[in-house]
């Protein structure tokens, strides 16, 4: 199975019990954002539009859709969370980070903000 990028969305105020998405794409993370805020992308992210709740990326892990699916089945999408206050177990790469707010600044705010 071909690696790709694990993104994982923050949502602004939970809708009923989600306060995450977490999602798989082969590379072109831009490309699949750009879907989901048009509304073309995954339906739980098109109904939280229509309630008018707002995301952003608050994380990124280099993998499969097999591992996709791995961190989906454990659950606890906040844990992973660093919007919600939670540092990842491994260390944040701070350059990799700046380089993805300025590649999708719609997409990324600061972590505390």
């Amino acid at each position: 199975m071909s690696a790709g990028i694990i993104y994982l969305l923050h949502f602004d105020r939970p809708y009923a019990h989600a306060r995450h998405y977490l999602g798989w794409t082969n590379g072109k993370l831009g490309m699949r954002l750009d879907r989901h805020a048009a509304g073309n992308g995954a339906r739980l992210l098109a109904v939280v539009a229509s309630a008018g709740i707002g995301w952003s990326l608050a994380r990124t892990w280099p993998g499969t859709r097999a591992r996709e699916r791995q961190i989906k089945r454990q659950g606890g999408l906040s844990r992973s969370c660093p919007l919600c206050g939670v540092a990842p177990a491994r260390k944040v790469d701070r350059r990799r980070l700046a380089s993805l707010a300025r590649r999708y600044p719609q997409y990324v705010r600061p972590v505390g903000a």
